[in-house]
Formats: structure tokens, sequence, C-alpha cells
């Protein structure tokens, strides 16, 4: 049977030595030990809801349908965009616009969201943060059932709606319509 063997008592090379200070003052500064972390350790918390803290702000999208055939039954314009085709005349060459469908959706901070106006056409959001001088830095997809049809990078602003150009369909064409409606305030931890 062997012996078991003396332990000899550990030894600290003078550079271990600083590297180990060096550790200990980090610790007590982010403990709020050493009167470098008490500032840190003593500044007053601000409570958000998780729920706020996740939000960057939300959008309303629509899909319209462009034509020169007028519509066979007149719909009023939709009421959360009532001069939409007044703005779109001035972007497409159509005579005719009418609201296919239309959604509300908040724009979520680090995941995806979705804008789906109806079940074959839809816009994937994925925030990017908070642009210059207001509005939300966006990546958008626009998809057609399992396709994307376009990749963009955009910016996004309040009574700045973005349109996009969809596929031509029947007598005209589908535009997707995304306008900001509003941006969470970013709160600083």
């Amino acid at each position: 049977m062997s012996q078991p063997s003396k332990a000899t008592p550990f030894k600290m090379r003078p550079a271990q030595c600083s590297e180990y200070r060096w550790v200990l003052l980090c610790a007590a500064i982010v403990l709020g030990l050493w009167p470098a972390g008490r500032a840190v350790a003593q500044a007053p918390v601000v409570a958000i809801s998780a729920e706020k803290a996740a939000k960057d702000g939300s959008v309303w999208g629509g899909l319209v349908y462009g034509s020169d055939v007028p519509p066979a039954e007149r719909r009023t314009p939709s009421g959360e965009f009532p001069d939409l085709p007044r703005r779109l005349a001035r972007v497409f060459p159509y005579k005719h616009y009418e609201v296919l469908g239309e959604h509300n959706q908040v724009i979520f901070r680090q995941y995806e969201s979705w804008v789906v106006p109806s079940k074959d056409l839809f816009l994937k959001v994925d925030s990017k943060g908070a642009a210059p001088h207001g509005g939300i830095n966006v990546h958008l997809q626009f998809w057609q059932g399992q396709q994307v049809l376009v990749k963009t990078d955009a910016v996004l602003r309040p009574n700045s709606p973005l349109f996009i150009a969809g596929p031509k369909w029947r007598h005209g064409r589908l535009i997707f319509v995304v306008e900001l409606r509003k941006v969470e305030p970013r709160v600083r931890p």
C-alpha cells in the first residue's frame, strides 16, 4: 500500500499575484465594496415592465390592390389610413386603390414580428433599433406563401408610409403599405 504524498504549499509567482489582485479589485468594484464601485452600486434603479422594454413601436400594414378598372363594389377608404388612395396615386400609375386587408402589429425588440393582412401575403419585420431623428431601423421581408419576394432594410417613421410594389394581380398590382404608428421611448437601464 502506498503512502499518501505530502501536500506542497501553494505558491504564486509574482505575475500570478498581480493577476489575482486585479481580479479581486474588479470583484470588489462590481460588488460595491470598493469606493469606485459604490457610486455604480447605489445608482437609482428605474423599474419598467418587461412588456414595455421589449417593444420598439407599432405599425399598420395594409395590402392594397391598385388597378385602372373600377372595383365592382365601392368600399370606403380604410379608417386607419383615410388619405391612402391620394398618397398611392403620387407613386403608382393606377386610378383606383382598394384595401384588401389590414393589420396592426407591435414591433418587438430582438424578436421577429409579422404583419399579416391576408393569408397569402405577409411581411416579416425585424427591429434593428431606434433611428436617428425618430423612427425605427428595420429589416423587412415580403413573403408570398413560402417564398420571399423582397428583402430590404428601411427606416420607418411616423406619417411616412413605405410602399412595396408586389406581384401583378388581375388587371393591376398588389401593393404592401407599412406605416409606423407609434414609437416606444427607449428606456436606458
